[in-house]
């Protein structure tokens, strides 16, 4: 009998669905003796789409409109309350998880998402004891509290970096609850092999292939300050990819730069777009900024009041292991371009050493967690004493 494996996911972003779908096909390819199955977090919660009917949207469409328009400020303030009201309404939502966990019975429950884990284990473990529970980060760092590492949780928890996994450390997990793997989940076909004609393709695209290409990406949703990088960088060679934001794609096809520019709307294959290109530029999102580096493309991304705070890590990172640039606002990126094409060889030979293999790391630790011999397979390097 197959063993059900519930990947918990929510919309809000496109980053957890992401990974959760990326699982779900590896382990699919991989022949894997398992039911998955993707729970949306909040079809569980509001199976009635009650919110949708008093607010006439979606929680995440709500999220998601704010990422498209650029009004990311103050959304540290706003965690906080919903934080708050996750913990008010705890009884509640537990109640909810319970009588889901005992409809469906899963033998693993795994979450790809923040906030919810006190109450995603909780009721797992008081409706289903036994079963186990394991958090996935898709972010490169916890934002303490309560976002990913919940404390004094007898769960499992996967992490995509050396910070997250001291954090968890500092939370009080023992090692063997730990996994470290090598970077966020992506899709698989970031990982199949490429026969491209890179300089047909280009041309195709009305493009030059003797000149550096960039690729501007700010997540499934685009951005607003895209318009303001194109003027910027008008006479810098670009793939604008600008997901479901129809009226961005149309403002941006309006512009006339001096260099060609090429306006892409909502597609499947990233993989395809950013071989094409020779440097990334968008916000520090965990799977936009892992996806280039995968790639190989060196990156430019942005750190300001606006940033999210779940993401003001990556910034850091990208610092940290110099695998691009990060500027304050749109105002430098032209010089930030200069700089980084500049120097593509040796930004490009330190991009070069990442080998994030994440995608198929995490099924066997999940498979290791099952086979309750997890106590054994758990985080592999040392870590500072806390």
């Amino acid at each position: 009998m197959l063993q059900s494996i519930d990947l918990v996911y929510f919309n809000a972003g496109g980053g957890h669905r992401c990974a959760a779908l990326a699982l779900q096909e590896v382990i699919r390819e991989q022949g894997r003796p398992w039911n998955v199955r993707l729970v949306n977090l909040l079809e569980v919660l509001d199976p009635e789409h009650k919110f949708r009917k008093y607010t006439g949207m979606a929680p995440e469409d709500y999220y998601n409109k704010r990422l498209a328009r650029g009004w990311t400020l103050g959304l540290a303030q706003e965690l906080k309350i919903l934080q708050g009201m996750i913990r008010l309404g705890h009884t509640s939502l537990v109640r909810a998880l319970q009588q889901h966990w005992l409809e469906t019975e899963p033998d693993l429950v795994v979450s790809l998402i923040p906030n919810f884990n006190r109450s995603l284990y909780e009721s797992l473990t008081t409706s289903l004891p036994g079963v186990p529970y394991v958090t996935v980060m898709t972010d490169l760092a916890d934002l303490p509290p309560h976002f990913w590492i919940e404390a004094r949780q007898d769960q499992h928890i996967v992490c995509g970096t050396p910070r997250a996994a001291e954090q968890a450390r500092a939370a009080g997990y023992p090692a063997h609850r730990i996994s470290l793997t090598s970077g966020m989940i992506l899709r698989p076909s970031f990982y199949r092999p490429a026969s491209i004609d890179r300089a047909a393709e280009l041309r195709a695209l009305g493009l030059d292939p003797q000149r550096p290409t960039g690729i501007v990406m700010f997540g499934g949703h685009g951005a607003t300050q895209m318009s303001r990088i194109a003027e910027q960088l008008h006479d810098t060679q670009l793939i604008l990819i600008c997901g479901r934001n129809q009226s961005l794609a149309g403002k941006l096809r309006d512009m006339t730069p001096s260099a060609p520019h090429a306006v892409i709307g909502f597609t499947d294959d990233m993989p395809r777009y950013m071989r094409l290109g020779d440097f990334f530029i968008g916000k520090p999102g965990p799977g936009s900024l892992s996806e280039a580096l995968h790639i190989g493309l060196p990156v430019i991304t942005f750190e300001n009041s606006w940033t999210m705070p779940q993401e003001r890590y990556n910034a850091r990172w990208v610092r940290e292991t110099g695998v691009g640039l990060v500027i304050k606002s749109v105002r430098p990126v032209r010089a930030a371009v200069a700089e980084l094409v500049g120097s593509l060889p040796e930004f490009g030979a330190r991009v070069r050493r990442l080998r994030n293999r994440a995608v198929f790391e995490v099924p066997e630790i999940l498979a290791d967690v099952m086979a309750g011999c997890d106590e054994n397979n758990g985080l592999k390097i040392p870590l500072p004493a806390f």
